[in-house]
C-alpha cells in the first residue's frame, strides 16, 4: 500500500506542479472522476472512484480504490474493478455504489458494453475489500424500461427497507427532462421497475437554473427528520451541475420541499455519501479541473475530491454542509487577530500571513458594507489574487476568478451563492486553501469549493477588503496545513 503523498517515486506525475493539493484526496496519477462505492466497512472509511489508469484524461474507466481510519491519511489499494473483455462491461466500469448485504460488501455499478450501460453487481469476501468477483449472471437488469424512451440510464443508489432492497438509476425523459428510476428487489440480483420517484422539467429556470436532459449520481437517504434526493445535472452531454431537494419520501415517491444548487462553486459535480459509525452522513464530491487538457497532461493528473463534508438538515428544512472536525488535527502554526476594523476601499494586508495551504476562520460582521471579505492567494502586486466575500449587492457569498491565475487558458469568472443574512448578523467564514483548491463554508450552512491555478511562486498572501462601508472583523483565526502523517 502506497501513501498519499508519496509522489516523488511515481514517474507520471511532475513532483513540482505546484498545483497539486496537499490534503485533498486524489490518486497518486493520472485521472479522477466521480467518487463510487463510498462505505464505512470494519471501521475503515472505503473510497472508491472513477479512474483512468492509462494517463490524466477521461478513458476506459475502472474503479479506483483507498482507505483511512481517520478520514485523513490514505492508503491506495489495487485497482478494484476493471473492464472484462466480453462482458457486459468491457467498455468501463461506470458509477454505483457499495452495501452490506448481510456481511458481504456488495458494489453495484454501471457495466458498459457498446451503447449499452446496465446495472452489474459483485462482491467481497476479504476483510479490505482488495478483491472483487463479478456476478456471472451481470448486467442484473438487462433492459431499460420498455414504457420510457430514455435519453440515458446509469449510476445507482441502493439501500434496504425491512427485507426488500431499493435502487434509484438516474436517467432522463426525452424532451421531458431528468428523473431518477426506482427499482425493488429480494437478493440484488432480480429487480422490478416500479416508477420514477420525481421527474425534472428541463425547460424550467426556477428555483433551480434547470433540471437537464438526465440526472447521474441520484442518491436518496434519510437525515434528521427528513429525506434528501441529490441529483447530478446532466444536459446536452455537459456537465452542468449538483443539486439537492429536501421533502418527504412516501409511498415510494418523493415530494420535494426544498431544493437548491448543492455547490455553486464551478468545479463540484457527482457526489456520493456514506453513513459512518458514529451515524454521520459524509459526502464527497469530484471537483474537476479547470486549466487546460495540456497542462493536466503535463502535470500527470486530473481530479481531487472535495474534503469530507457532514451533512445535516437546517431549521428551515435546507441540507446544511460543514467540514469535519477531524481536518482540525492537520494545524500547524497558528495566528489569531481579533477587533479589526477594515475602512470602506481599504485594503488591509497581513503581510505575517502567507501560504496555498491555509485553513482561515473567519468572524466577519459586515455591517452596511455592500461587499466584505478576504483576498487569498495575493501576489504583492495584486495581478494574481482571488476574492471570497459576501456580496450584498449580488446578495450572497461570492468567489471571484477574475484575477486568480495569469494563465489565460485556466477558467476566470465570478461565482455566486444566493444568502440572505439577517439583519446585522454576524457570518462565519470557514476557508480552505490548498494549492489549487478552494473551500468555503458559510455559516456551516452553505459550502462553496472552486479550483484556482496562480502562476506565481509569490501568489501566497492575504488581505481583507471592504467596499461602500466599513466592516469589521470579530476575530480571525490562520493555521497553515500540514500533509497527513
Amino acid at each position: 500500500m502506497t501513501d498519499l503523498n508519496t509522489l516523488n517515486s511515481n514517474p507520471g506525475v511532475n513532483p513540482k506542479d505546484p498545483h497539486r493539493p496537499v490534503y485533498h484526496f486524489l490518486p497518486e496519477a493520472n485521472w479522477l472522476n466521480d467518487p463510487n462505492g463510498l462505505i464505512h466497512w470494519q471501521g475503515m472509511y472505503h473510497v472508491f472512484y472513477q479512474y483512468n489508469p492509462n494517463g490524466p484524461y477521461h478513458g476506459t474507466l475502472h474503479w479506483g480504490h483507498a482507505v483511512s481510519k481517520d478520514l485523513l491519511k490514505w492508503q491506495h489499494l489495487p485497482v478494484a474493478l476493471a473492464p472484462t473483455p466480453n462482458s457486459p462491461d468491457q467498455d468501463g466500469c461506470f458509477s454505483g455504489c457499495a452495501v452490506d448485504n448481510n456481511g458481504v460488501a456488495t458494489l453495484i455499478y454501471t457495466g458498459v458494453r457498446g451503447e449499452d450501460q446496465l446495472p452489474c453487481v459483485a462482491t467481497s469476501t476479504d476483510d479490505m475489500l482488495v478483491t472483487w468477483q463479478k456476478y456471472p449472471g451481470n448486467p442484473v437488469i438487462p433492459n431499460t424500461p420498455q414504457d420510457l424512451d430514455l435519453v440515458a440510464y446509469r449510476d445507482h443508489s441502493v439501500w434496504r427497507e425491512d427485507n426488500t432492497w431499493y435502487q434509484l438509476i438516474g436517467a432522463g425523459i426525452q424532451q421531458v427532462g431528468g428523473t431518477a428510476l426506482l427499482y425493488r428487489s429480494p437478493d440484488l440480483l432480480n429487480w422490478e421497475y416500479l416508477h420514477p420517484i420525481l421527474v425534472g422539467d428541463r425547460t424550467s429556470t426556477h428555483p433551480l437554473p434547470t433540471t437537464g436532459d438526465m440526472w447521474e449520481c441520484p442518491a436518496l437517504f434519510p437525515l434528521d427528520d427528513s429525506h434528501v434526493l441529490i441529483i447530478s445535472v446532466w444536459s446536452n452531454h455537459n456537465l452542468i451541475y449538483s443539486a439537492y431537494f429536501t421533502g418527504d419520501f412516501t409511498g415510494w415517491r418523493f415530494t420535494p420541499v426544498h431544493q437548491a444548487v448543492l455547490d455553486n462553486g464551478g468545479s463540484f459535480y457527482a457526489p456520493q455519501t456514506l453513513l459512518d459509525d458514529q451515524g454521520r452522513r459524509l459526502m464527497w464530491g469530484w471537483l474537476q479541473e479547470q486549466r487546460s487538457d495540456a497542462a493536466q497532461r503535463a502535470s500527470g493528473w486530473s481530479g481531487v475530491l472535495t474534503m469530507p463534508r457532514r451533512l445535516s438538515i437546517l431549521p428551515d428544512g435546507r441540507l446544511g454542509q460543514a467540514p469535519v472536525p477531524e481536518l482540525q488535527k492537520l494545524r500547524g502554526r497558528h495566528q489569531q487577530y481579533k477587533g479589526l476594523e477594515i475602512p470602506a476601499g481599504y485594503e488591509l494586508v497581513l503581510p505575517e500571513v502567507q501560504g496555498d495551504c491555509l485553513e482561515i476562520l473567519l468572524k466577519l460582521a459586515p455591517g452596511a458594507a455592500s461587499q466584505a471579505g478576504l483576498w487569498v492567494r495575493c501576489s504583492p502586486d495584486g495581478t494574481e489574487r482571488t476574492l471570497i466575500a459576501y456580496d450584498r449587492e449580488a446578495g450572497g457569498l461570492i468567489i471571484d476568478r477574475e484575477k486568480s491565475s495569469l494563465d489565460r487558458e485556466a477558467v476566470h469568472d465570478r461565482r455566486i451563492t444566493p444568502f440572505q443574512p439577517a439583519d446585522q448578523e454576524d457570518l462565519t467564514l470557514h476557508i480552505f486553501l490548498d494549492r489549487s483548491v478552494i473551500e468555503v463554508f458559510l455559516n456551516n450552512e452553505l459550502a462553496m469549493a472552486s479550483r484556482i491555478y496562480p502562476t506565481r511562486p509569490d501568489s501566497l498572501g492575504l488581505c481583507l477588503a471592504a467596499v461602500g462601508s466599513q466592516a469589521r472583523i470579530n476575530s480571525m483565526d490562520v493555521w497553515t496545513i500540514q500533509a497527513p502523517e
